[in-house]
């Protein structure tokens, strides 16, 4: 059992090193690249048409329809490359339900941090007459309280990846994708004003580290990590079906799985 524990690590190592997962990297980086720069850039816009009013119904309206656009369109160019994650949260629960090696999340990790602070490098250096924008918790909030918010909204996000990504469902390509867009959409709608509605900790450790401020930084991390975890077992241990229940199920007559 020694020498299993070093042989497994190793192999996991090696398959997360490969050309194979180098594809992977890249398509993660330039797909949570462009979610970042439309994500964060709608803030940017926003504030630019509503002449800086943080307050009115569009500097909500307009994140949230950019995430919902950017978010559809970010998964859909990886899917079936990288599994399109674009999400740390999404990666950590693929972790914890044992569909990708914890090698491989790291360096997924590492790609869209990474791919997140260039994103919100370039809005830095082109859009010189704002600061990039962070997020924030609104001042009937607390810490604690904002941190459980973004793990529902993230644990909603992840359920729905799990869900798109099941075989079973027989759904085409591109409608997995259109569904995460549009949940991670209604988030923003439901929580922008209140947490900023981020579910992703790159997007939130890119416009921080651009910004120059980690304020509350926890609440975009161990929030939707939790949630993102919380999903990927509830999705595979209590909704999943599983094949032996299926074939109990077909054989006693039972049709009330799905």
């Amino acid at each position: 059992m020694r020498r299993m524990i070093p042989t497994t690590f190793s192999s996991k190592f090696q398959g997360a090193v490969s050309m194979n997962a180098l594809r992977c990297y890249v398509s993660e980086f330039i797909s949570t690249f462009f979610f970042v720069l439309a994500a964060v850039g709608s803030v940017m816009a926003s504030r630019k048409l509503t002449a800086g009013d943080v307050t009115g119904p569009f500097s909500v309206l307009i994140p949230a329809i950019a995430n919902a656009f950017a978010l559809s369109s970010s998964v859909y160019i990886s899917w079936n490359v990288s599994g399109g994650h674009v999400n740390p949260a999404v990666t950590f629960g693929m972790a914890v339900a044992g569909r990708i090696s914890v090698p491989t999340a790291m360096f997924y990790w590492t790609s869209q941090m990474i791919a997140s602070v260039m994103a919100c490098l370039v809005l830095k250096v082109t859009v010189i007459e704002q600061h990039v924008p962070i997020y924030k918790i609104a001042g009937e909030m607390t810490g604690f309280g904002a941190s459980v918010l973004e793990g529902v909204l993230a644990f909603v996000l992840v359920y729905t990846v799990f869900t798109a990504n099941d075989p079973r469902r027989g759904l085409p390509l591109a409608v997995g994708p259109i569904f995460i867009g549009f949940v991670a959409g209604a988030n923003v709608l439901a929580a922008g004003p209140f947490s900023g509605g981020a579910m992703n900790p790159a997007c939130a450790f890119g416009s921080a580290m651009i910004y120059g401020s980690f304020k509350n930084q926890a609440v975009y991390w161990v929030g939707p990590l939790l949630g993102g975890a919380t999903a990927a077992l509830v999705y595979d241990n209590m909704v999943v079906v599983t094949a032996a229940e299926d074939d109990r199920g077909s054989s006693t007559g039972d049709a009330t799985g799905v």
